[in-house]
């Protein structure tokens, strides 16, 4: 029977199971089935495979650790063979084989305390230094040395009394004194300071240290530093708690110890502004501060600081100029409101709050988010020092539909008030590309700004003035009284993602005329040429994007869209798009042997109902079909209808404003609950039970818009 070495209860062995999780265990077993399942353990790294890490658990026992378990992506781990790692045995099968689960806690001290492990028992590390083989035996007293010949033995206490040392006299020093062969004068020993004067005395100060800058910490390894800067989150761990520190130059992840799983520093809060001092170490890769001091600045510390933050994201968030890729009426349009989103979004990254796309998923919708992505990822990088930032710190999330609603922005919500209530992560920057430009929206954007997230729209859609208000910036050229009919998403969305990060023009200015069906505009044609792809490259890529747009369109599929676009896999993109015209076609075919043909006040309407003629859940989509559909029969047609179960969708040769269009269905069938979603541009929806008057009134008001 002992004591818990953590909470001191009494235990049959060293450590209770309520804190079994909080030590680090030793194993010198020899066998799988000897390890305790639950428990933490010291490894060393044996290997990789394509599913994890193969872990040595002592000199006898292997464990894996599968990619699943990992907090981070397989190939973002720095392990080498041999290196020290711990881990978290979580089964011990009947094969013997080992499952191992991820420790957050990655150096001994962030533990509670230390065991060895053996195949029978557990003990102190201390109590088994004279044991190698791991076994406990009762420590026996060492006998006294042998004296060597001719040394005289030292006298005991017994022997001596009180110690000369001890004597106030002048006597005892200098006897000490000879008898170590030295000599103290009288001068000498007078001028010594007393053992009263010693303790009197102040320590000398330690010089401060100078401040350091977070970009310049990679040279220091191993040296204490001083940093300046805010607090742009809080993390507990198991272990320490983890504070990221954002100075004018950069963000550094900085770890500071309590205890395991307590609070360090408890009135340190996010937007904080501190002064830190300690040392500089890697942590599996990525730069780590171990804090030693921690101070929250007020007064004109703190100013001299906010100042020094401020004026540094004013110097380097505002592009100097715009330059857009190419002329471009609509883009010209919006020269400063390019420059106002670029800023917006690189002030976001230079905050260190994290930036969240959310765009269309659609062909344009996907290329048009990929160009922030490939504009954001590398300043990311570049102003983090943790290896995974960039899934951090940005974020694509797909959107259905050309409207932020409701229940998306909830969802965004929910996503940052989680982050921050866990991890006290900063709020968002929230960017919708393809989508959001309408009233429709207006609620969802209300909702981000009563929790003080901020948002911005990219949008060639005929936009609404009202939302200009509702967000920081609209890159909208429709509001400015451009005409849109040749715009893209991606247009826009490229243009501003060169005055992101100009080290990466050159990677964007294929994307516009991927972005085009057809009839790009020649400049963005001529780009694309310059950047090597002819119009078979872009046609493919257009196609195989737009496919995988359609697979779990709720995802971004970061690394197989990057392939698509930049990588110039053309292997990839061929192979994806021959998939893409196969069932395009297929389904193209199906619905032109089931259109009818309509006459409306002298117009011809091609109708197709969705709901019977096409495949709703498969690819294409309803919209992506009406479209090729469209583009077959505007010879013939003047206009394409596209009617489901309790959705309108309309594709014409000139434009139509589809909230005219819809206005005009609602005084006809008053009691259909026809509303349109998405503007101008939008589509119309209607009660089920309505559909067949909701269809007619569609054709009347057709005729009249269009005659």
């Amino acid at each position: 029977m002992g004591n818990c070495i953590i909470c001191g209860t009494s235990v049959d062995g060293e450590i209770c199971k309520s804190h079994e999780e909080d030590a680090v265990f030793e194993f010198r077993g020899t066998t799988p089935s000897q390890l305790t399942p639950g428990r933490y353990y010291r490894g060393t790294v044996d290997g990789y495979a394509d599913f994890g890490v193969f872990i040595d658990i002592g000199d006898h026992v292997t464990g894996l650790l599968h990619r699943s378990e990992l907090d981070k992506r397989l190939e973002s781990l720095d392990w080498e063979p041999g290196d020290e790692v711990f881990v978290q045995v979580l089964d011990v099968r009947d094969n013997g084989n080992v499952d191992l689960g991820w420790s957050i806690r990655q150096r001994e001290r962030e533990f509670r305390g230390h065991l060895v492990e053996t195949a029978d028992d557990e003990f102190l590390p201390e109590e088994a230094d004279d044991d190698p083989d791991g076994s406990k035996t009762d420590s026996e007293p060492e006998p006294d040395p042998e004296p060597d010949s001719g040394a005289e033995p030292s006298a005991s206490a017994d022997d001596t009394g009180p110690s000369d040392e001890a004597s106030p006299s002048t006597g005892g020093a200098e006897a000490v004194a000879a008898e170590s062969g030295s000599v103290v004068t009288e001068s000498a020993t007078a001028s010594a300071p007393t053992t009263d004067d010693v303790a009197d005395a102040e320590p000398e100060a330690e010089p401060a240290l100078k401040r350091t800058t977070i970009d310049a910490i990679e040279n220091q390894v191993g040296s204490v530093v001083r940093l300046e800067g805010e607090i742009t989150g809080v993390r507990q761990t198991s272990g320490p708690t983890v504070f990221e520190l954002r100075d004018e130059t950069g963000t550094v992840e900085c770890a500071a110890f309590e205890e395991a799983g307590v609070r360090a520093y408890p009135d340190v809060e996010v937007e904080d502004i501190v002064a830190l001092e300690g040392e500089i170490e890697r942590h599996h890769g990525d730069l780590q501060v171990e804090t030693e001091t921690l101070e929250i600045l007020e007064d004109e510390a703190r100013e001299t600081v906010v100042d020094r933050l401020e004026s540094a994201i004013e110097r380097e968030a505002r592009p100097a100029d715009v330059a857009p890729l190419a002329d471009h009426d609509a883009v010209a349009a919006v020269e400063e409101e390019i420059g106002d989103a670029a800023t917006a979004i690189r002030r976001a990254i230079m905050e260190a709050r994290p930036v969240v796309v959310r765009h269309a998923a659609t062909a344009d919708g996907y290329v048009a988010g990929a160009a922030i992505e490939r504009a954001a990822l590398p300043l990311i990088r570049e102003k983090h020092t943790r290896e995974d930032a960039e899934y951090h710190y940005f974020e694509r999330r797909p959107l259905e539909g050309r409207v932020y609603d409701m229940d998306a922005a909830t969802d965004d919500v929910t996503s940052m008030l989680e982050a921050r209530d866990r991890h006290d992560e900063q709020l968002p920057l929230v960017v919708l590309v393809g989508t959001g430009s309408t009233v429709e929206s207006a609620d969802g954007y209300e909702l981000l700004s009563l929790y003080g997230a901020e948002a911005l729209v990219i949008d060639d859609s005929r936009a609404d003035e009202e939302i200009v208000d509702a967000v920081s910036a609209a890159v909208a050229p429709s509001v400015s009284g451009a005409d849109v009919a040749d715009l893209t998403s991606t247009a826009l969305a490229a243009n501003v993602a060169a005055h992101v990060n100009d080290d990466v023009r050159d990677d964007l200015e294929h994307l516009p005329a991927i972005s085009y069906w057809e009839n790009a505009p020649e400049a963005y044609l001529e780009l694309a040429t310059e950047a090597g792809y002819d119009e078979t490259d872009i046609s493919e890529r257009r196609e195989a994007v737009a496919l995988e747009a359609f697979y779990q369109s709720y995802k971004d599929k970061r690394e197989l869209v990057a392939d698509l676009l930049f990588d110039g896999n053309a292997d990839l993109a061929a192979h994806v798009s021959e998939q893409f015209r196969d069932k395009l076609e297929t389904e193209l075919g199906t619905a032109r042997e089931n259109r009818s043909v309509q006459e409306v006040d002298g117009l011809t309407v091609t109708v197709l109902d969705t709901d019977a003629f096409t495949h709703r859940y498969d690819f294409p989509t309803t919209i992506l079909l009406l479209d090729a559909l469209h583009r077959r029969e505007r010879e013939e047609s003047a206009a394409t209808l596209g009617i489901g179960e309790d959705e309108l969708h309309v594709r014409t040769t000139e434009a139509i404003d589809v909230r005219a269009l819809g206005n005009a269905i609602a005084e006809r069938v008053p009691n259909g609950g026809v509303h349109v979603v998405g503007g101008r541009d939008g589509h119309v929806e209607f009660l089920p039970g309505e559909r067949d008057a909701v269809h007619e009134a569609a054709l009347e008001a057709l005729g009249e818009t269009l005659a």
